[in-house]
């Protein structure tokens, strides 16, 4: 077996979601808000909270290889207490949060055969770990509500460090943490700007997925690198699709 470890994103390769942070979603966060003495219309709650990522991503600095995370609930928390709303702030932020995520999707459930294609990965003897740019206030709980939360052998989400894929710290974290090797470990994710760049600088192989979820502006998948018609010591591969039933097979050969 070439590969001792899978990393995984998660939205958009493990994870089909649409989410429309419309108008209205604003509007009810906002009402919210209000309920505990935090008063913003919801035009003025969405300018205020990009107002205040803004800042905070300014603070914390972003270069090619520096990518920050601003946790969500932290910027939620914020806007209570420019109102002076201090009590409890930090637990409101969080509500807020969620409120907010709840409120905007319109769906969100798995590609087909996700669930089985990890648990056949971990019996080929795999282990699996989920490196994801994703607020840990949302994405904790909805891997629980998907049944992934217990299919890894390690999750760290973006959130949780301050900074995201294309990252290099990002991978550290992972590779360091818990002691892997790099060549021995391939990234699956369906972008190529993060995911996949990101893995390719911190000396993983990687398998790009083209799914409905990569950015419009990046090029499907290149036929000729499909993990079946390459050499075994390849680098790249490149997968059109979301279906886990077929490609979760095909990993086990590489």
């Amino acid at each position: 077996m070439r590969f001792t470890d899978l990393v995984f994103d998660l939205y958009g390769t493990l994870v089909d979601i649409h989410t429309e942070e419309s108008d209205l979603v604003w509007e009810k966060t906002a009402l919210y808000l209000g309920f505990y003495g935090a008063h913003y219309s919801g035009p003025e709650l969405h300018a205020a909270f990009s107002a205040a990522m803004e800042a905070r991503e300014a603070r914390a600095g972003q270069n090619y290889e520096c990518f920050p995370d601003i946790p969500f609930e932290e910027v939620m928390a914020d806007l209570f207490r420019c109102k002076g709303v201090l009590e409890n702030a930090a637990a409101l932020g969080v509500n807020a949060a969620q409120l907010f995520r709840i409120s905007s999707i319109e769906y969100i459930r798995l590609y087909p055969g996700v669930l089985k294609a990890l648990a056949d990965l971990r019996k080929a003897g795999y282990r699996l770990w989920l490196l994801s740019n994703a607020q840990a206030v949302f994405t904790a709980y909805e891997l629980r509500l998907l049944g992934l939360e217990d299919q890894f052998s390690g999750i760290l989400l973006s959130s949780d460090f301050g900074f995201r894929k294309p990252d290099i710290r990002f991978y550290h974290a992972l590779l360091d943490t818990h002691g892997l090797t790099a060549g021995k470990c391939l990234m699956i994710g369906n972008d190529r700007e993060t995911d996949i760049a990101g893995a390719q600088n911190a000396g993983m192989a990687t398998l790009y997925m083209h799914t409905a979820l990569t950015p419009d502006h990046q090029a499907a998948a290149d036929p000729t690198l499909h993990p079946l018609l390459l050499p075994g010591n390849a680098c790249r591969y490149e997968y059109e699709g979301d279906d886990w039933q077929q490609l979760g097979p095909i990993i086990t050969r590489l």
